[in-house]
């Protein structure tokens, strides 16, 4: 069972980041397209860096910011973010597929397809578009866009038919890249696993949801989740708890608990699938190669370079 793990968006190890932004207010006041332009610019060229850096480290896997391009779901801006930068995608493209890097996406919380309001799922499909445009302009094989359930409004059941009602109307070429993952608060594994049953999309198991919000018998449907994926290689999530306190435990921490990470591989391991584990903390690349280190001292596990390794 091959195990790769990667990082989210910004490393610390270079001075740079790829999600500069530019706010609505600051840009409206002079209607500053140049401005804009200068940062989409410095987002590309940092998204680069970055890139080199991990192949330099041998990360192969990477989520990409959502802030690449600021103000493109903004609806009363309009402006060309795709080939107006074709030189930058189609660089970025490159580096990507010549080291074969999986590379995904995760909008954020405003993104909520079973909203209650109309204008709520309007502005979350031109966000799945904007995610989907930069990816397609990436050439990136397989693309995915991990969302959540999204709202909890007139309760769990209703919820889960409004999401699925609003998937069902989604343009085809959004529905085949969408998975979708467990949250920390109302829809567990169980909940999920139903849904990506019923839509036929992938199932993006997070470790540290489940603690904070478990369904029973999780072995008895890890098989299940991990077949969502079909003949792509399955991705999950892995973060540790902040604090252990209630009030802290559903946030991430600076680094990952090396028994959270176990504890996600013993349960795994059965079924000897080869997967992606996405970290999710704080301190980014650093947490990834601290649990390196702390995953050697542990284990006989059989790296075959700096974030992959066999697990016999």
């Amino acid at each position: 069972m091959l195990i790769r793990l990667g990082y989210v968006a910004i490393t610390n190890a270079l001075d740079v980041t790829s999600s500069s932004v530019l706010t609505f207010t600051e840009f409206n006041k002079n209607k500053d397209f140049d401005k804009l332009d200068k940062i989409i610019k410095s987002n590309f060229e940092d998204l680069i860096q970055i890139l080199k850096y991990n192949i330099k480290n041998n990360i192969h896997f990477y989520r990409l910011t959502s802030k690449l391009i600021p103000l493109a779901t903004h609806n009363e801006v309009n402006f060309e973010y795709i080939n107006k930068y074709k030189e930058y995608y189609n660089e970025i493209s490159k580096l990507i597929d010549k080291n074969h890097m999986r590379v995904d996406v995760h909008p954020d919380q405003f993104c909520v397809l079973n909203s209650t309001k109309k204008e709520v799922i309007d502005s979350s499909i031109e966000i799945l578009k904007y995610h989907f445009n930069i990816l397609k302009a990436l050439k990136i094989k397989n693309p995915i866009i991990v969302l959540h359930v999204g709202s909890n409004v007139l309760g769990k059941e209703n919820s889960i038919k409004r999401f699925i009602n609003t998937f069902n109307k989604l343009p085809e070429k959004l529905k085949e890249v969408i998975a979708l993952e467990n949250d920390d608060k109302v829809f567990n594994a169980k909940d999920v696993l139903y849904i990506c049953k019923k839509l036929n999309i992938p199932f993006v198991f997070d470790f540290h949801h489940h603690k904070c919000n478990p369904c029973d018998n999780i072995e008895d449907i890890m098989k299940d989740i991990i077949n969502t994926w079909d003949n792509i290689r399955p991705k999950m999530h892995i973060s540790s708890p902040k604090n252990k306190t209630k009030k802290e435990y559903r946030s991430h921490h600076d680094y990952i608990n090396y028994k959270d990470f176990n504890e996600l591989i013993n349960l795994i391991k059965p079924y000897k699938k080869d997967i992606d584990i996405m970290i999710e903390a704080k301190m980014k690349d650093d947490a990834l190669f601290r649990l390196i280190r702390t995953i050697k001292y542990y284990n006989n596990y059989k790296f075959i370079d700096d974030t992959s390794f066999y697990v016999l």
